[in-house]
């Protein structure tokens, strides 16, 4: 999940953004979506890389990074995760994360993380699959 080195997410705004390059006020991103819209974000916005995200874990380790969970949910879920982000219950959405990191923190992780999870899962295997098809190419070449 080399890829995920240049997707983002940036405070405040929908949806998931690849990084494009840097300018000296900031950073020019596009959307990751059908219509590819391009805006330069401020260097005072707080802009999140997916790769350097983790989520808090009640294992010795105290946290797993997102790719690892990416993975998990490819393998469990295939390429489109079927849980309804706005109609589901907290109790869906934990139950959900449990069953592809059951060690996950109850307490640390909030359901508004989990439905962010869902999304930008969804997001990137429908616009961007080649993050995962990059992964399962590395693994069977290993094997």
């Amino acid at each position: 999940m080399e890829l995920l080195k240049e997707i983002a997410h940036i405070s405040g705004k929908p949806g998931l953004y690849r990084i494009l390059k840097p300018t000296r006020t900031g950073v020019i991103v596009e959307t990751i979506d059908e219509k590819k819209g391009r805006t330069v974000v401020g260097a005072n916005a707080r802009v999140s890389v997916l790769k350097e995200i983790s989520v808090y874990s009640e294992s010795e380790e105290g946290s797993k990074p997102l790719p690892d969970i990416f993975t998990a949910i490819r393998e469990k879920h295939g390429e489109k995760v079927e849980l309804e982000t706005k109609t589901a219950t907290d109790a869906d959405l934990r139950e959900f994360l449990g069953s592809v990191f059951p060690e996950f923190d109850q307490e640390k992780v909030y359901p508004s993380d989990i439905k962010k999870m869902i999304v930008w899962y969804n997001l990137l295997s429908q616009y961007l699959p080649e993050v995962f098809n990059a992964d399962e190419a590395t693994e069977e070449a290993a094997a």
